[in-house]
């Protein structure tokens, strides 16, 4: 049966359009015939559950994350503190083999936490000596060149997982997670005593420290790093505040 207002018969389609106009409160919407608009209007709102507007919450809103500098006084670790740090992992009760070379591999490597957690056996050539880094964030994918200690370090690994198509492994056999790989870097920081908080991401900052003080060429860092632009590689190779300057401008 077709519905009627006034006297005047209103298609169920038509009908359908205005009632969800009028939730929307859209009101500017184009009819056949304006007094149909009007006379519906006029009922509509009348048995219409209108959406009921969100109220404000009066609880208090969570505390904002602080800012890394708020938290910590630095984002990078000293050569003697990347030490304690290797030989504090080393001492896990039960995966201190795989958990020392999860932090010298993130380090040596600049790996971020998601880049340590997917990195797969296709991506290591143990003959060559070679490790393929697919970088996220869309950075730029670089070759690495892998030490002998790391390459006899990876074939104990895989040794360990012989099915697993990833190189670090939970205690279950699975991929380890970006979780565990924050707890297990925390929890040497505390074993070792350190005075910083210490978190995955520091390593990364470290290298790229470490590299710039030996002088490596800033494009150079920004290709290891797999940066798409520099200005987030100089920021390992800023000049102390306290350098000298005197005989720059000599000829």
């Amino acid at each position: 049966m077709t519905p009627q207002f006034v006297n005047f018969p209103i298609k169920p389609e038509v009908l359908q359009t205005l009632c969800l106009a009028v939730q929307r409160r859209d009101l500017s919407i184009h009819c056949e015939i304006a007094e149909l608009q009007l006379n519906l209007y006029s009922h509509l709102f009348g048995y219409l559950a209108l959406p009921k507007r969100k109220q404000k919450s009066s609880r208090p809103l969570p505390p904002t994350k602080p800012r890394n500098i708020e938290a910590r006084e630095r984002e990078y670790l000293t050569p003697r503190e990347i030490k304690l740090l290797k030989a504090a992992a080393v001492k896990a009760p039960r995966n201190g083999f795989r958990d020392y070379w999860l932090v010298s591999m993130i380090y040596a490597h600049a790996l971020r936490v998601s880049e340590a957690c997917d990195l797969r056996w296709d991506e290591v050539d143990l003959k060559r000596g070679k490790l393929q880094v697919h970088r996220m964030k869309n950075g730029d994918a670089s070759v690495h060149f892998l030490e002998p200690d790391e390459i006899k370090a990876l074939k104990k690994l895989r040794e360990e997982h012989p099915d697993s198509e990833f190189v670090f492994n939970s205690q279950r056999g699975g991929k380890i997670s970006s979780r565990q790989v924050h707890t297990i870097i925390a929890r040497a920081g505390e074993e070792a005593g350190l005075e910083v908080t210490v978190h995955p991401h520091m390593l990364r900052h470290t290298k790229g420290f470490q590299l710039a003080a030996k002088g490596a060429d800033t494009l150079a860092i920004q290709g290891y790093f797999g940066h798409k632009a520099i200005q987030h590689t100089v920021r390992y190779t800023k000049q102390d505040s306290k350098q000298s300057y005197k005989g720059f401008g000599k000829d």
